[in-house]
């Protein structure tokens, strides 16, 4: 295996961050439940980008790059952490953000953390429903080199080879964790979107030689989808850092029972979860991805789907910046 320490990293994040007990919210759903406070990792508020962003910066000041180019929705979690990121070492931050179907508007286009990205200095392409973000972002890299700047660009969610490294790294952080403090975990459950953390996550636990299951709630496909996206990232982290990839057949594990109608779109379950976690545990999670996560995952230990009394820890990815601009849903 390639050693992940000497694989170039900028020091962005808090880590390692807190593994909590929730007592309260245990009694509630029957079993033992821990959360993994990467909501706490620091940057502009923290989030589970941080992590990722640590190798993607330095990967892009390898390149010689003076300018981060992302994508994603317009309330993105991503995007914030690039921008504060990109702020952090000097460099301009290009974000290509584009509506959402669906969601709650009153406070959509301006709070949360649109509010963010503007204070943290980036310059925001807003696209409408209409356009599309491939060809945008294609056409927008072209007239930043034709204007003599270096651009690089990162792929949404931060999710490709270099930004998983960081929940290799994760992994690891949580193993050491689990040792120190003499805990089991039968299971970790995290929102899954665009893949990188789930997949980081799965290949330092087969590196690690770690038998704990993930099960990631998919926030936007169908298991079936979200499931071929995850293992096709996983098998390319695990060859990158030189393991084979066939490790990664049988570990993938999504449900997309729980995303509603659409990426970003609110459901009952998800405002119940973010309420019942707030009022129990002070935790806040966010609209999109973990107050969907959660909600699941509630409804899983309801189900019988996950034992009763068994050890689940939770991945907080963060994005409780987003509750501002969800306000008129709760």
């Amino acid at each position: 295996m390639k050693n992940v320490a000497h694989i170039p990293r900028v020091t962005i994040s808090h880590n390692p961050t807190a593994l909590e007990n929730l007592p309260r919210l245990s009694e509630k759903v029957g079993c033992k439940v821990y959360i993994k406070r990467d909501d706490c990792t620091g940057l502009a508020g923290g989030g589970n980008k941080t992590r990722k962003l640590e190798y993607l910066i330095a990967d892009a000041q390898q390149h010689g790059a003076d300018t981060l180019v992302t994508v994603g929705g317009l309330q993105s979690n991503h995007a914030r952490q690039t921008a504060a990121a990109a702020a952090k070492f000097g460099l301009g931050c290009e974000l290509v953000l584009e509506n959402v179907k669906g969601t709650p508007k009153a406070d959509y286009y301006q709070n949360g953390n649109v509010l963010l990205d503007n204070l943290l200095g980036a310059n925001i392409h807003h696209l409408s429903l209409e356009q599309e973000v491939e060809a945008y972002t294609g056409v927008l890299l072209e007239k930043l080199k034709a204007q003599g700047r270096k651009p690089y660009f990162i792929p949404m969610g931060g999710s490709n080879v270099m930004g998983s490294l960081g929940y290799v790294r994760c992994a690891n952080e949580i193993l050491q964790q689990l040792a120190e403090e003499d805990l089991h975990i039968d299971q970790i459950v995290l929102a899954t979107g665009s893949a990188g953390t789930q997949a980081g996550l799965l290949a330092g636990l087969i590196a690690a030689k770690s038998d704990i299951s993930v099960l990631g709630v998919a926030v936007s496909r169908s298991k079936e989808a979200q499931e071929q996206l995850v293992e096709k990232l996983l098998r390319e982290t695990l060859t990158f850092l030189d393991i084979d990839p066939n490790l990664a057949k049988g570990k993938v594990v999504a449900n997309g029972d729980y995303f509603g109608e659409g990426y970003g779109m609110t459901t009952p379950a998800m405002v119940k979860a973010v309420k019942r976690c707030a009022e129990l545990e002070g935790v806040l999670l966010d609209p999109v991805y973990t107050g969907k996560a959660m909600a699941g995952f509630m409804d899983l230990c309801a189900t019988g789907e996950i034992a009763t009394n068994s050890h689940q820890l939770f991945i907080h990815t963060g994005g409780s910046q987003g509750l501002f601009a969800y306000r008129e849903a709760f």
